[in-house]
């Protein structure tokens, strides 16, 4: 049997390979793919080095904001921030949560990266509505009953809490069925709730029983409140009782549908 001719051998080659113009663009687009890659490898290890290698991005400040009572530099101390380590590298999270765990007085705190170089710690402190007497200094509490910090003098405009409810007479039982830790929350409650003219000038929240908490104001005047509840109608109550007889000096608003004020 005779072999293909030329032409047939021709054309098979042709099929097998294609057309010149189509190899060309092959190898074109292969060579061009293989360019990408090695681009894409190089901005990658080029982007890695600047982030975490080179010392342009690197933490050289920090700044913090928010403070009332602590101060800048205390913050900054607690906060730990690895200055001189890549800002990539950086753990806000972690930052945070030691600023809360180191600084009780901290009630939240926003860690934030200030490119190329800063560190900012914008904080939010915690606001005292009782004090707690402990010996000769006082423990301050806020609108959540947490106890945040010992103060050796106490701050201006907030009420001491005065806790009469012992283990024998009317408080008695009060007690046994609350416990402290509960009546302390009942007078935080009610420490937050007062209308802030009248908080202003109360000097102790007095808990004798979970249904007899007073206040005692600066000019002597006082204030049945009764329990922790209904304290938004309570306080309307006391704010239009006042009005009304800006002259007496007992108000009790226990019953704030039916306020009573005596006294002169």
């Amino acid at each position: 049997m005779a072999g293909p001719t030329t032409a047939e051998r021709g054309e098979r080659q042709q099929e097998s390979s294609g057309p010149p113009l189509a190899r060309a663009l092959r190898n074109r687009r292969l060579r061009t793919i293989v360019i990408l890659a090695v681009l894409a490898v190089l901005l990658g290890a080029g982007g890695t080095w600047v982030l975490y290698g080179s010392q342009w991005l690197r933490v050289r400040h920090v700044s913090v904001s928010g403070t009332l009572v602590l101060t800048p530099e205390e913050v900054r101390r607690a906060a730990a921030v690895p200055v001189g380590a890549p800002m990539a590298s950086v753990d806000t999270d972690a930052i945070g949560a030691r600023l809360r765990r180191r600084l009780p007085r901290i009630d939240s705190v926003d860690v934030v990266r200030s490119w190329p170089r800063g560190i900012g710690l914008k904080v939010i402190e915690r606001t005292p509505v009782l004090l707690v007497r402990q010996g000769q200094k006082f423990t301050e509490v806020d609108d959540e009953g947490v106890r945040f910090a010992t103060v050796a003098q106490a701050p201006k405009g907030v009420p001491a809490l005065e806790l009469s409810a012992s283990r024998k007479g009317p408080g008695a039982a009060s007690l046994r069925r609350f416990g402290t830790s509960r009546l302390v929350r009942a007078a935080v409650t009610v420490a937050g709730d007062l209308p802030p003219a009248v908080a202003q000038t109360t000097r102790s929240v007095q808990v004798r029983s979970y249904d007899a908490i007073s206040l005692e104001l600066g000019d002597g005047r006082t204030v049945a409140w009764g329990s922790d509840e209904e304290g938004r109608a309570k306080a309307r109550a006391l704010t239009a009782l006042m009005k009304a007889a800006p002259g007496a000096r007992y108000f009790d608003v226990s019953v704030p549908t039916a306020p009573a004020s005596s006294g002169s």
